[in-house]
């Protein structure tokens, strides 16, 4: 029964978290201060990206070592996507 109310409350903490992008990206602070909602925006995604890696695939649980590789290999993917942004211009 745990189980289900933690994964309830999950559920409900992502929804609220979309929520919240849509509401940012639809109002005028998109228009006006695109930086700002970009950064907002991208702020949110982070938090929804960590609470999915640590429940839904159950780093949580796992031991250290196990995400610490998720996080090297997290790392590896933003130098691989720097560096392929810098040679496109």
């Amino acid at each position: 029964m745990a189980r289900t109310k933690l994964y309830t409350g999950i559920y409900v903490a992502l929804f609220v978290i979309a929520t919240l992008q849509v509401v940012v990206e639809r109002t005028a602070l998109m228009e006006e201060a695109y930086v700002i909602a970009l950064a907002l925006i991208t702020v949110l995604s982070v938090i929804k990206a960590v609470v999915v890696a640590g429940y839904f695939q159950h780093l949580v649980w796992e031991p250290r070592s196990v995400t610490y590789v998720m996080l090297l290999g997290f790392v590896g993917f933003l130098a691989l996507t720097v560096a392929a942004s810098y040679s496109i211009q």
